[in-house]
């Protein structure tokens, strides 16, 4: 009877334990762990491999292991690559070191903004919310059905196509455009 109520107890606790504990999305192939933060994730990324250079050669690796918390919409490989022929290889030049950084920085909110909370602030705004950025850039956000989007400065529209990615020092929401300041 004894062996019986511990089993049973064991087995309880082990669905409660796997209730309260949901598993990370896997990223660009790989799992991401809540205990890590955003750079120590996203260095294992394959889709992020042009994220983690362009963050390097900013000079941010720092500051996106701080403490935070952070929101960052990171955009895939395929994000920078649809941006116009050589524009990638221009910013990580260290003389445009200053745009590049700008331009990173308006990836990222001091704020540890779930899905839920962003869908919360742009029905309180009534369908679209006002995103201000780490690097001064004021975006959009919005959504359709369980889809968040952010519309950058310049008018163009990324979708969150993995989010609530919990990190250590906040959460990363992945997107599939490069979002850019207002000219």
């Amino acid at each position: 009877m004894m062996t019986t109520r511990i089993a049973s107890l064991t087995a309880a606790f082990a669905l409660m334990s796997g209730m309260a504990l949901a598993e990370n999305p896997m990223v660009g192939g790989a799992a991401m762990f809540e205990d890590k933060n955003i750079v120590e994730n996203a260095v294992n990324s394959a889709d992020h491999t042009t994220l983690v250079a362009a963050v390097q050669a900013a000079g941010l690796v720092e500051t996106l292991q701080g403490e935070g918390p952070f929101t960052v919409f990171a955009p895939t490989n395929d994000a920078f690559a649809a941006l116009p022929e050589g524009t990638v290889e221009t910013l990580l030049k260290p003389e445009n070191k200053d745009q590049l950084t700008k331009i990173l920085t308006c990836h990222v909110v001091a704020a540890n903004a779930m899905s839920d909370a962003i869908m919360k602030m742009v029905d309180d705004d009534k369908g679209a919310h006002p995103v201000t950025t780490v690097g001064g850039c004021e975006f959009t956000a919005m959504y359709e059905g369980d889809k968040i989007m952010i519309k950058d400065g310049q008018g163009n529209v990324a979708n969150v196509t993995i989010a609530d990615v919990k990190q250590s020092n906040g959460v990363i929401h992945v997107i599939d455009k490069v979002l850019l300041p207002a000219m």
